[in-house]
């Protein structure tokens, strides 16, 4: 099968994964609105900075690294090789998870005041913690997979994280209710941890059944492995970091920033959920296709371009980016009529109806820059998409700082689409350089 009909068929079936993932993970955004609140959503929202954080110092980057090194050892028939990476990067990534969750349990209560500023936060961070060496698993596995191009165990799983997820809250809640308590943003934390844990199991179970890694591992191969993957995987985890640790800094900000506006805290936490909570997923509903796009296209670019095939490289990136961009301008046309619907009929606001058509506008570009930024990965260029990554987060954070307290959420919305364009901009240009030098 070639390239370009991988391709094809890897992104269609994360696609399909990653829409009924969405579909139902949508529905359950709204139930939570209703059930919880816009403040208890925002509240809940405010947790996922430092989750996003540690999980960008455990996982993204190992997963990256174990996809790229998974496609180059295949392309060049080193499959015992690929296995063995992915038994040491198991074992790496799984150290660094349960250091995260006894560093988290000890200072929750302190990252909750003097981080996030609410110490509501503190029991969500210690309830979703547990999902992070369960996460590592997962992402390791699902890594390897993607590097071998084959994408059903990535997608399965996907669903089977979701559907956990969305079953144990709702479950929880009933059980709750039922006993004559009021149902808590903390059951959400929960379900987090709930639906890491069972995908984990999955991955594995799926994975042991093409024999244990043990048999193609050992102490000789693990200085080389190691060296192998810390080689890539600490430029992308450190890119990553500090990636997440300035988006970090900005989720955290916007509510502080909107109270230096004249919103006391309640306000400001409803206004942040009904951003992160309710406007952002609509808009990022449709990036499902993207996002798979970017998954496929990343070890894709790697192997081809090992086999030193310019032209069929070049092939790929017209079809990928172009097709993204494409669904960018379809998805803000169609924001822009019917954002305000949206907005009012499913999740009762018209504030996020509001903030959809605001948001329309980045569509055409938030969209290609994850097929872009992939195949500048696949390239091996990872420090062109972090540099990339800090000049459009260092945009976003200064609109939190300087433009909130001057003109509300609509500033950071204005910084929002001015990142993007400056990141797609960027991006294109440094893809276009490194495609004319192969």
């Amino acid at each position: 099968m070639s390239s370009k009909h991988k391709l094809f068929e890897g992104a269609m079936v994360l696609t399909a994964a990653g829409f009924a993932s969405r579909i139902m993970g949508f529905f359950f955004r709204i139930f939570l609105s209703h059930a919880f609140g816009e403040e208890n959503v925002g509240l809940y929202q405010l947790v996922f900075p430092v989750y996003a954080l540690c999980l960008a110092l455990s996982t993204s980057g190992i997963q990256t690294a174990v996809s790229h090194m998974t496609a180059e050892k295949t392309a060049l028939k080193k499959n015992t090789e690929a296995r063995s990476i992915l038994g040491t990067a198991l074992g790496l990534t799984l150290l660094i998870s349960f250091a995260e969750i006894l560093f988290i349990q000890k200072n929750a209560a302190f990252i909750a005041m003097s981080f996030l500023g609410d110490e509501r936060c503190t029991d969500l961070l210690m309830i979703i913690s547990y999902a992070l060496p369960c996460a590592a698993v997962h992402s390791c596995i699902c890594g390897y997979y993607l590097g071998l191009q084959k994408t059903g165990l990535p997608a399965v799983s996907q669903l089977i994280e979701q559907a956990v997820r969305i079953l144990s809250v709702l479950l929880l809640f009933v059980i709750t209710r039922n006993s004559g308590r009021t149902p808590s943003i903390h059951l959400a934390a929960a379900g987090i941890a709930a639906g890491e844990f069972v995908s984990a199991l999955f991955a594995a179970h799926s994975l042991s059944r093409y024999g244990s890694l043990l048999q193609t591992f050992s102490l000789k191969d693990l200085g080389k492995n190691l060296r192998e993957l810390l080689g890539l995987s600490v430029p992308l985890t450190s890119n990553r970091t500090v990636v997440t640790l300035l988006q970090s800094i900005e989720a955290a900000s916007i509510p502080v920033c909107l109270r230096l506006y004249g919103l006391n805290t309640s306000e400001a936490l409803s206004l942040y959920g009904v951003l992160t909570g309710m406007a952002l997923p609509c808009i990022q509903f449709p990036s499902a296709v993207t996002n798979s796009v970017g998954t496929v296209l990343m070890p894709a670019v790697s192997a081809t371009s090992t086999t030193g095939n310019r032209a069929a490289v070049i092939r790929l990136l017209k079809k990928a980016v172009g097709s993204c961009f494409i669904l960018g301008l379809s998805c803000c046309l169609f924001f822009l009529v019917f954002g305000r619907l949206i907005g009012t009929l499913l999740f009762h606001s018209d504030t996020a109806g509001s903030f959809i058509i605001t948001l329309a506008w980045i569509c055409p570009f938030w969209y290609t820059n994850t097929s872009l930024f992939s195949a500048i990965n696949g390239y091996g260029k990872t420090g062109y998409t972090f540099l990339i990554n800090t000049c459009g987060l260092l945009i976003r954070i200064g609109s939190v700082f300087f433009v909130i307290p001057q003109f509300g959420i609509q500033g950071y919305l204005w910084g929002l689409l001015v990142s993007q364009l400056t990141v797609s901009v960027l991006a294109f240009t440094a893809l276009l350089t490194q495609a004319s030098k192969e």
